[in-house]
């Protein structure tokens, strides 16, 4: 809709943009300093004189419990912020009592390893246990332990209830927000997403204009895919040198496991090697002989059929883990996008009336593989900055702003270690042996030697179907399969897949799942009516010319399917997990921005609701 468009308008003093670890570092330090010991408050609202600042964090989400990722982290800013931390009445939580890296051989034969994982299956062979081979040390940049171990929903819930019991902010689920409102470089608030309209975002019968909200200041904590942050990357551009090119999706699951399983809560588990040399695993077991566990799917794993569903059931059926896992049941399943990027994927943090925390603001550490902490800590940080302004009777200015948030976040630990962590992973971008090597470099010598590499869009990294599979699969044959799945409407991740020797997945109902049954157990996908479809296509003429459409592949819902017209892939929001995976794995760049793809992730209703995953 045009800027014309009447809307209601409403002013507050602060809004947030997103219910996450980083907004409730911030809210939980900020409603704790509004008040002081006698009971008055810190300071005064403008926007309600007489009152303590009006403050109200929008999630778009339905509820501020539905964070999708089970979480291992040493949790530094989370016990600092509450040293009397109780992890038994968050449920879910545990402390790490055991921590193991383990190299998987493939039991299969499918996967594409290079030289030296070949040697390594064969001189680690007479050491392995069930085709696995626990490394005996565990370098101290991946060690987590004393840590912690928890559920982000559960965590998000035991956060927003306290908050909410302040009485000094509110949280809003189901409140999508659709972009900044910008005046100049300065950001004066936020607008809602508009509803009543049809898919297309047209105005139907009960058409409602997103409100705006006017704050005198935005806390952008709406992660790697949310629209505000992404709409000022557009807008404000990013830093010199600073880009946002290395992504991965972490799909994961909760998991109750078999009786008898030998995994004690608080166990933690890395994995390397399977099913794919780059693609890393993990399991944290929770109380009550439940686990979340699952695979990251890397941006550098230049496969243009990657699936990580199917990826995961195979990693899961390791002989090391299915001896613990067979017999267990699925309670819940969820994915996420992760900006791997790290420090280098830093944007401009603040400016007049508006501050970045979170993941979205480059704060994760790629190294140690640590992000939950490092986010909450932005949002301490900010908040400490925040009541500092408030006390001073201070404008939220970007020089105001940087003299306070930006000084306390260089001056951190979260900095200090993103500066170390900023070039461990640019080995990837050669080979995934470079990329290993290149982490123990820079983790071992704490930054000093990194192995060289320059980071690629993922759309340029993406190969054709046949030149993946030269060598393997004929190009007549591919073309064959690939007029058949489009026959039956099919995937072609799958037949492909069997063609070079991956097992079939033996369904078993419980555990092992359709990915279409995923959807529906332990929670479920929904999409408020009313709202216009949030993932859309920059320019249709490129995805009607696409042959990869790596954005149905990879689609963690299977939410964005082939039409069987030709063309334009469809796309069903009822099966959306939001988890942004399309925005980034897709083959053709936006016309009007080659730093992005040709896929838009928008504002919208709904996701996967889980408050366990």
């Amino acid at each position: 809709m045009s800027d014309e468009t009447p809307r209601m308008e409403m002013e507050t003093d602060i809004v947030c943009v997103g219910f996450g670890p980083a907004a409730g570092g911030f809210l939980t330090t900020l409603t704790r300093g509004l008040v002081n010991e006698d009971g008055t408050y810190a300071a005064e609202s403008k926007a309600m004189p007489g009152m303590p600042p009006q403050v109200i964090c929008y999630e778009r989400a339905d509820d501020i419990g539905f964070g999708v990722s089970g979480v291992v982290t040493k949790g530094r800013a989370i016990r600092a912020s509450f040293p009397d931390l109780d992890l038994s009445q968050i449920p879910m939580a545990h402390e790490v009592t055991s921590e193991k890296v383990l190299f998987l051989k493939d039991p299969v034969g499918a996967s594409r390893r290079p030289g030296l994982f070949k040697l390594a299956d064969k001189v680690l062979g007479r050491w392995m246990e069930d085709d696995a081979f626990e490394l005996p040390y565990i370098p101290p940049f991946l060690e987590k332990h004393p840590g912690m171990i928890f559920s982000i929903g559960q965590l998000n819930q035991w956060v927003g209830g306290n908050l909410m019991g302040t009485g000094l902010a509110q949280v809003w689920p189901s409140s999508p927000v659709a972009e900044p409102l910008v005046e100049g470089a300065a950001v004066k608030g936020v607008r809602m997403a508009d509803q009543g309209v049809d898919k297309n975002g047209e105005p139907g019968a009960g058409y409602m204009p997103g409100m705006d909200m006017k704050a005198a200041l935005t806390v952008v904590a709406d992660g790697p895919v949310g629209p505000v942050g992404q709409e000022l990357n557009r807008r404000l551009g990013m830093p010199e040198g600073n880009h946002q090119r290395e992504w991965a999706v972490g799909m994961k699951c909760v998991v109750d496991l078999p009786e008898g399983c030998d995994w004690e809560p608080g166990t933690v588990l890395h994995t390397i090697g399977y099913p794919e040399p780059e693609i890393f695993g993990f399991l944290y077991v929770y109380p009550g002989n439940v686990a979340s566990l699952g695979i990251f799917v890397p941006s550098w794993f230049d496969n243009p059929v990657r699936t990580a569903y199917r990826y995961m059931q195979h990693w899961m059926l390791h002989p090391y883990l299915w001896k613990r896992l067979q017999g267990g049941t699925l309670r819940s399943w969820g994915a996420k996008s992760l900006n791997e990027s790290g420090k280098n994927g830093e944007p401009i943090l603040c400016g007049d009336g508006f501050a970045r925390i979170g993941e979205g603001s480059g704060s994760t550490n790629v190294l140690t593989g640590s992000g939950v902490d490092e986010a909450w800590a932005t949002g301490v940080q900010l908040g400490e900055a925040v009541l500092e302004l408030l006390k001073a009777g201070k404008e939220f200015t970007k020089e105001n702003l940087q003299a306070t948030y930006v000084a306390r976040r260089r001056a951190s630990w979260v900095e200090k270690e993103a500066e170390v962590a900023r070039k461990s992973r640019d080995g990837f971008t050669k080979s995934v042996i470079a990329g290993f090597l290149g982490m123990g470099m820079t983790g071992l010598t704490n930054g000093l030697l990194n192995m060289p590499g320059k980071p690629v869009k993922p759309q340029d990294r993406i190969p054709s179907v046949e030149d993946y599979y030269k060598g393997y699969i004929h190009p007549g044959e591919i073309a064959e399969i690939r007029a058949t799945c489009a026959k039956k409407g099919t995937s072609l991740h799958d037949a492909l897949m069997d063609r070079v020797g991956w097992p079939e997945i033996p369904l078993d109902g419980r555990l092992l799942v359709s990915h279409q049954d995923a959807l529906l157990m332990g929670g479920k996908v929904q999409a408020n009516p009313g709202y216009g479809d949030h993932v859309r296509f920059a320019d249709p003429h490129q995805c009607e010319a696409c042959r990869e459409q790596v954005c149905i592949e990879a689609c963690s819902g299977q939410a964005i399917y082939t039409n069987p017209e030709g063309g334009t892939p469809l796309f069903d929001r009822e099966k959306c997990v939001h988890c942004g995976a399309c925005m980034w794995n897709c083959s053709k760049s936006d016309p009007k921005d080659k730093e992005r793809t040709n896929v838009k992730f928008q504002a919208g209703s709904g996701g996967l609701h889980s408050v366990e995953n």
